[in-house]
């Protein structure tokens, strides 16, 4: 199976389940002489680590994945498949969706609804929430999700481990000028 293949599944799966905390800039409103750059705000947020398995009919693929949430607000999904470094993050907002490719140096923006269109059971910020934070009414060690993307059936499983809670963060976004944007469909 390509790499691409392999990364586009990852990415689309994690897209559906997985998300934690990054964080919200806030600008900061000073009257100054010189302009004054965007601060950004702390935030507590909940830190969940986890070990997701994806599994297809062809393939399976298992990553560390770390999850942060800053409730209400922002989800990040830090994928780590090896060596403890991230190759992959997902941030999730209520309404929209990025996906950073790190190896390859590239993003893509998508909302639910485009999501949506190939996925069946559809996917929502509430559930996405509920998954990165382990506050599923199945408990909080394991969650097992089987998703139809385009077809071809998926199963995720996240081994939650045990949590921290309120963890102080500096909220932001991942910096997107030195990634290349590319259209969600070449993932999905």
């Amino acid at each position: 199976m390509p790499s691409n293949k392999i990364i586009g599944y990852i990415c689309c799966v994690l897209l559906l389940v997985l998300t934690g905390c990054g964080t919200k800039k806030k600008a900061v409103t000073v009257v100054a002489e010189e302009p004054v750059a965007e601060v950004p705000s702390w935030h507590t947020c909940l830190i969940q680590g986890a070990r997701a398995t994806i599994i297809t009919e062809n393939d399976r693929q298992s990553a560390a994945v770390t999850m942060q949430t800053v409730r209400d607000s922002l989800l990040v999904i830090s994928v780590m498949p090896m060596f403890g470094m991230e190759m992959l993050r997902i941030e999730a907002t209520p309404t929209q969706l990025i996906g950073i490719d790190k190896i390859h140096g590239l993003y893509a923006l998508t909302t639910y609804a485009e999501l949506n269109n190939n996925l069946t059971p559809s996917l929502n910020w509430d559930i996405l929430q509920q998954v990165c934070s382990a506050e599923l009414p199945t408990g909080n060690e394991r969650a097992r999700m089987l998703y139809t993307f385009n077809g071809e059936r998926i199963e995720v499983i996240i081994d939650y481990m045990p949590r921290k809670t309120d963890v102080p963060v500096r909220a932001m976004h991942q910096r997107l000028d030195k990634y290349s944007q590319v259209d969600i469909s070449r993932w999905l």
